[in-house]
């Protein structure tokens, strides 16, 4: 027996955003109104979803009309953009993950779907009655506007009582005021900046390809100091002068103030956030202006990549070579590249910008893929600091100590002369490891393989991967001795402590994560810096990333060689990185009898090529040794990566599973399977971890390879296997 077709409606498919292999067919009745990226309301099992129409679907689909479920209402917010869509499609595609898990990314603030209210005010309304000069002051600076109450009194200087005396009396009646900009609109022309002639021709560069309207990327790079920001903001103003959106990625959106400030000096406005300490409030805010096309400029971190710009002109990433743009949970991947990515699909213009580009990044300009601008020289004529390297075998810190003589002396003389120090060390809390010196136990997370880190401020014990937290034992949980715990190593609270002691008139300030934990933390220690309140900084990576303090000249490191142990592919390149970024705090401006700043590096291994590279300078010499390196086994940028990642809380599941899947590793010419073995961090909260790696040539298309062996190895539920293509990191 024929089933009867629905004659009032048409068949569409319905993206959920959940971690499902695709969209599934809804009926549309006739009174309802939808189109491709339209948000809808649907049943699913015997709840109610959000979804988005992915598209419309020809009457030949396999499933009966009669089986479809109908859509329950269509929500009043503009859809979602065809280029976005596609990019949730490609992101998928590319790192083999559920579409529905990336389009959760995309309706991050669901609330902003529904319709805004209206804010309810007061308007005026013909009328006789007694009226007093407060009344008649508040009638005046009403007018013809519909205003708040408050803001009504607020004008004319009376109480809000009066206002509602006109209310009683009937000359005023309540009324809906008009929907207000949610951000001010940034001015390209509000106070342009004196550029200097590379400056100028760089900027050039970039706001003619905004102009164009046509897809491409340019690497800015620049030493530090170089005026960067100032190349890239005349680029934003072009794009505000084009009538298009502007969205600019910040690895620490959060410790951003400086940055912030900088923006509204120079467009007389602040620009839209997006960053994860947003209230719920301001995410729906933000969310609905920018699909409105009412944020004409947003900065924000690796997620504001999904937000709904209807018409996007240019995307910024700066310090394009930052790890912290790679998403490492849930759907992996670097926004960075997907940055790019986005850019094709709206034909738009895409500027990476950083002072030690990544090795890809330069690669692909290299290679013609990508246009290259440099800057060369820093702002108002400073010159880059003077690096040099303490051999910490020739001058050995006292016993108990971390700061060697040569950088005391050289602190001395610099707080003698008024100026500000920095200390950097990439590790927070107090020590790496404590340690039981009768039985030699060490304190380690339950949860993952590794020790636990000393905050002696907060006198616990933190894991550093899974956030576990337990009090510093007054006795070793292994022997039972009583005060034989001892730390072993330095953090900066450590450092901290050290420099009280040999600089106790020194006024000092701790920058690490967990003591400047966002937005207004980060612009009070800016402004202690600035006005000169703080002499020694002592401080994390969160140091290196931005900040431009007029009167810091020297920097020390305490230990160079962190992070160049274990067998991370780009551990080299990773340390020049951040060292030059940390080294380039030192002598941004020179006036007066200011010294030219100075960096010392603390090392067992001034002989390191990335140690003889800071010293030289030389990054374009150290990134083409790299690139001969990693040519000859196909590395990446020159060879493609992608890593298997097996984990269960069973850990002969998680073993059986790596193996099976060893066993059943691809052949072919240009492939190679490194592994399985067990991860650097075997053990991740309570989940046991074992890693396999493909390696492939270039031209190889690594996620057929990867759909295909995922295909043929069965895996138990129990086991969960992650791929992270293009990885980053091997932990």
């Amino acid at each position: 027996m024929a089933t009867p077709s629905r004659k009032a409606g048409r068949r569409l498919r319905v993206l959920l955003p959940l971690p499902l292999e695709g969209a599934y067919d809804y009926w549309l009745p006739l009174e309802l109104v939808a189109v491709p990226g339209s948000f809808v309301e649907v049943p699913l099992g015997g709840r109610v979803s959000l979804g988005v129409v992915w598209d419309d679907i020809a009457d030949s689909t396999p499933v009966a009309e009669s089986r479809l479920r109908e859509v329950i209402a269509v929500k009043p917010a503009p859809a979602m953009t065809e280029p976005l869509r596609r990019l949730i499609d490609w992101i998928a595609a590319y790192t083999l993950s559920p579409p529905g898990a990336v389009l959760r990314m995309a309706m991050s603030a669901p609330s902003a779907l529904e319709e805004p209210t209206a804010a309810a005010g007061w308007r005026r309304v013909a009328g006789e009655a007694r009226i007093t000069p407060d009344r008649a002051k508040a009638l005046e600076a009403l007018g013809d506007l519909t205003l708040p109450g408050q803001e009504i009194a607020r004008l004319a200087g009376v109480s809000m009582g009066v206002v509602r005396g006109l209310a009683s009396v009937g000359l005023i009646e309540p009324a809906l005021m008009p929907r207000a900009s949610a951000f001010p609109r940034p001015q390209p022309d509000f106070a342009p900046p004196h550029l200097r002639p590379e400056q100028a021709e760089a900027a050039a560069s970039l706001s003619a390809a905004v102009v164009s309207r046509q897809y491409g990327v340019t690497l800015l790079e620049g030493v530090t100091g170089s005026g960067k920001t100032e190349v890239y903001l005349d680029a934003v103003a072009q794009c505000l002068r084009e009538g298009r959106q502007a969205l600019v990625l910040l690895p620490e959106i959060a410790l951003s103030t400086q940055w912030l400030a900088r923006f509204e000096r120079r467009f007389g406005a602040p620009p839209a956030l997006w960053h994860s300490e947003l209230s719920s409030r301001t995410r729906r805010v933000t969310w609905r202006a920018v699909a409105e096309g009412d944020a004409p400029v947003l900065v924000g971190a690796r997620s504001a990549l999904f937000l709904p710009f209807p018409n996007l002109g240019l995307i910024v990433v700066d310090e394009e070579h930052e790890t912290a743009f790679k998403q490492e949970e849930g759907v992996i991947y670097h926004a960075r590249d997907m940055a790019v990515v986005r850019a094709r699909l709206e034909s738009a213009t895409c500027v990476l910008v950083s002072a030690t580009p990544s090795l890809e990044s330069v690669t692909n300009a290299e290679a013609g893929r990508y246009s290259r601008l440099l800057l060369p020289v820093r702002h108002h004529g400073a010159s880059l600091p003077d690096i040099r390297a303490i051999d910490l075998r020739q001058h050995p810190p006292e016993r108990g100590r971390f700061i060697s003589p040569p950088l005391v002396a050289a602190i001395t003389e610099t707080l003698a002369r008024g100026e500000q120090a920095m200390l950097f060390l990439n590790r927070r809390g107090y020590a790496p490891l404590t340690l039981c010196r009768t039985c030699g136990h060490r304190m380690q997370c339950p949860n993952c393989t590794a020790w636990l880190v000393e905050h002696r401020a907060q006198r616990r014990l933190l894991c550093h991967h899974c956030g576990h937290t337990e009090p510093t034992p007054l006795a070793c949980s292994e022997c039972g001795t009583e005060h034989s715990l001892v730390p072993i190593g330095p953090g900066v609270e450590r450092i901290q402590e050290e420099v009280a002691e040999l600089f106790p008139e020194a006024r000092r300030l701790v920058m690490a994560s967990d003591t400047i934990p966002g937005p207004a933390a980060a612009a009070e220690a800016a402004r202690k810096i600035e006005d000169r309140e703080v002499d020694l900084i002592i401080g994390t990576q969160i140091v290196a990333k931005g900040w431009h303090f007029p009167h810091l000249t020297l920097v020390g490191v305490v230990d160079a060689d962190l992070g160049l142990a274990g067998g991370d592919l780009r551990a080299g390149e990773r340390t020049m990185q951040l060292l030059h970024q940390v080294a380039g705090r030192a002598g941004r401006e020179q006036s007066g009898d200011a010294k030219p700043g100075q960096v010392l590096l603390q090392s067992f291994s001034p002989e390191h090529p990335v140690m003889k590279a800071l010293i030289a300078d030389d990054m374009p010499g150290f990134l083409k040794a790299e690139a001969a390196q990693r040519i000859p086994g196909h590395w990446p940028p020159f060879g493609r990566l992608a890593a298997l990642i097996v984990s269960s809380e069973d850990a002969r599941a998680a073993e059986r599973a790596a193996r099976d899947l060893g066993l059943g590793a691809p052949i072919g010419h240009g492939l190679q399977v490194l592994g399985p073995a067990p991860a650097p961090l075997a053990m991740l909260r309570g989940r046991h971890r074992h890693r396999l790696l493909l390696k492939a040539e270039r031209g190889v298309r690594v996620q057929a390879v990867l759909q295909d062996w995922l295909a043929r190895v069965p895996v138990p539920r129990e086991v969960r296997v992650q791929v992270d293509v293009d990885p980053v990191g091997f932990l």
